[in-house]
Order: C-alpha cells, then structure tokens, then sequence
C-alpha cells in the first residue's frame, strides 16, 4: 500500500495536528459559541414526557398520516380553549396505529376531542385511545440524568487521573465536556424532539467518547515516557507522533460505530418512517462523530498545551531547540567553507566526513518514526589519512 493512504494506515502521514492546535481551538471555540447561542435563541423542543400534555393513537385505516394530522389541528382548534391547544409531533407507528401528541389538555377536553374527532373520521370512539403524561415525571427524570452525569463525570475523572495524571484528565474532561455541548447544539437547531430516550443517548456517547480519548492518550504516554532525558524530540512532536499513531484506529473505530447508528438514523426514522427512533439515532451520530474530532483535535493537542508548560518539559523543549540550532550553524558554516584542493597536497581526512554527518544532523523536527543519526567515526586506526600509520615495515627492514 503506497501513497497517502499507505502512510495514513502505517502512522507515518506525519500530519502536524499538535503544531496547528491553534486552529482546532479556534474550531472547538466557534463550536461552543455556535451552539451556546441556538439552545439560548431556539431552544429544544421538549416531548411531553418533560413539559406534560397527552397522547392520542388513532386507526391508520382512517387515510394517510397527514390527513389524520389535519383532523386533529382542526378539532383542537374548536375546543375553544384559554390558551390554543396544538398537536407537538404526528407519526406512524408500527404502520397500523397514528400517534399524536398535544400539549396538555384536562379530562373533560380530552374526551370532548375525542368524540369529536371520532364523528370527524367516521370512526368509533372506543378506536381512539388517549393518555396523558405529568410533567412532573419528566422532571424526575431529568434530576436524574443530571446525577448520573455528574457521578459519570466524577468517577471518569478520578480513572484518568489515577491511569494517567491530572493534566490529560483535565484535557480528556474537556473534550467530553466539548462533545456534549456539540451534541445539544446540533439538537437545539434541528428541533428535534427531547425524549427520555435523547437523555439515555447523551450518557452513551460519552462512553464512546471516554474510549477513544484513552486510546490516544495511552499512546501519547507510551511515546513521551522518558523523554527528557533524550534530546532528539520535544514532547509536543511525540505526542504527534503518537496522534498519527493512532489515528487510522479511531478512523476505523469510528465508522464502525457510525454504520449502524446512521442505519438507524436515516434508514430507519427517514425512509421507513419510524419516528421513535429519530430522537435516539441522532444523538448518536452526531455524539460519536463529535468524539471522534474531540479526543484527535481537541484532547490531544490540548494535553500537549497544558505539558508544555511544566518547567521540565519547557527547559526539555529549549534544550532540543539550541541543540538544532547549533547543528544548523555547523552546517551552514561547513557549507559557505571552500572545499580542500588535493592539487597541492591538502589534506583531504576525516573533517568533511564529520562536516557532513553534522549537516545531516541539523535540521527542523525528525520525521515520524525517525530519530537522529549518531556522527559517523572515521575509518581507519588513527594518524591522518596519507600517514602510513596502517603500512607495513618492509621485510628484512631493521629497527633503528
């Protein structure tokens, strides 16, 4: 396997994603503005499970689902109510039944609906089935999402710190946190529905998320250990080393994931028309593709900003630098000095050997997978080239 796709599969694309950590900053910025801004302007469209109202399962034998739809506004409307009554989401279930639900209605306006549209559809009035929801049961059930987050955020933490350290904890949290905060975005701007099931998929894809966060930080641990006691590479270019490493797994991982949740998503709620899925497959596409950006461009390079500013691994940074540069100088010297002329006997030994070594020496970062080369000892057992150090006395010679 050959060209950019080969590389990208054996880690050695050497895409430099920790050096423009700025960018993705800036991304995971307008990210958070982005969505911060649509939950406050439009919201989320919450079921009734959250906000109360009632439910309403009428026969599909009575005509298509928009037909039904247009049955239901119209006897809503004539129920002469203080504040008018709407229908909050219609869809097909199981293709033999219609489910309507409206915002809340009391007792005797939820029969008096339900007599009239039975007239209005010519149908029975014991075939309509309706059942109302308290709003107080979906506030339970938001308390307790909340509490599940914050013991979920609480008990991740304390892994990553004990498995890793505080730093990539704080970065790993971030990117969770980033994920979530994506997620409700993309929501909020779609309209979709908030159902208990929406609550369950955010606490799943931060388990998705978790995983692969720990995956390229492990890698990023496996690369830097021991690090400052080498010279050849800084922590930020191990960590991206480390980061190419592993980004064809979670490439992989991720898609995956995604085939199947998109199967549900768009196959399952968008042609086949189940709607009860819609709420759920959305949260999980958007939430897994979302952990996908956060843990290569976000947590990564994130973690690489907040190690960059221990002492040690500053000085470790300035120390690989000045050794570059000195190398550099070396070389650029070497090369602006005029080659030795053997015409007139010039000695012609080991330094331009050395001079070339250094020159290959310098440079800017190594490439992936590659580290500097020692300097090339010259051949030979001693004594200038030329010398006769390595000749033999002729036979029958005599010490003087």
């Amino acid at each position: 396997m050959s060209g950019f796709a080969g590389r990208l599969y054996r880690g050695e694309a050497n895409l430099p994603i920790v050096g423009r950590r700025k960018v993705w900053f800036s991304v995971a910025a307008a990210i958070v503005v982005t969505a911060i801004a649509a939950v406050i302007i439009a919201g989320f469209n919450l079921g009734i499970e959250f906000r109360g109202g009632n439910e309403f399962q009428v026969p599909a034998s009575v005509g298509t689902l928009q037909q039904a739809e247009d049955a239901v506004v119209a006897e809503l409307g004539d129920l002469g109510t203080e504040e008018p009554a709407r229908v909050v989401s219609g869809q097909e279930v199981g293709g033999t039944t219609y489910l309507f639900r409206t915002t809340e209605l009391s007792s005797e306006q939820s029969a008096a609906f339900k007599q009239a549209l039975a007239q209005r559809l010519g149908i029975e009035e014991q075939a309509i089935s309706g059942s109302r929801v308290s709003a107080a049961w979906g506030g339970q059930v938001t308390q307790r999402a909340l509490l599940g987050l914050a013991v979920f955020m609480v008990v991740v933490t304390i892994y990553l710190v004990l498995r890793f350290e505080a730093r990539m904890a704080i970065a790993a949290v971030a990117g969770l946190v980033l994920d979530l905060v994506l997620t409700a975005g993309i929501y909020s701007i779609s309209n979709f529905e908030v159902t208990p099931s929406t609550v369950i998929g955010f606490l799943t894809i931060l388990g998705f998320a978790l995983y692969d966060v720990v995956v390229v930080f492990d890698k990023i641990q496996e690369n830097t250990r021991g690090i400052t006691g080498s010279s050849s590479q800084t922590y930020g270019e191990a960590a991206n080393l480390a980061i190419n490493q592993t980004l064809m797994r979670s490439i992989n991982t991720s898609i995956v994931a995604l085939l199947p949740v998109g199967g549900l998503l768009f196959i399952g709620a968008g042609l086949l028309g189940a709607g009860t899925l819609k709420d759920l497959g959305l949260v999980l596409f958007v939430g897994m593709a979302g952990a996908f950006f956060t843990s290569i461009f976000f947590s990564a390079p994130l973690v690489t900003f907040l190690k960059g500013q221990e002492p040690k691994y500053k000085m470790h940074a300035q120390r690989v630098q000045a050794k570059r540069a000195s190398l550099a100088e070396r070389a650029g010297a070497a090369a602006k000095r005029p080659a030795p002329s053997t015409v007139d006997g010039g000695d012609t030994g080991a330094e331009p050997a050395e001079e070339e070594s250094d020159a290959a020496l310098a440079g800017a970062a190594p490439k992936t997978g590659a580290r500097p080369a020692g300097k090339r000892q010259p051949s030979g057992r001693g004594g200038r080239p030329g010398s006769g150090g390595n000749r033999k006395r002729p036979s029958g010679a005599k010490r003087r």
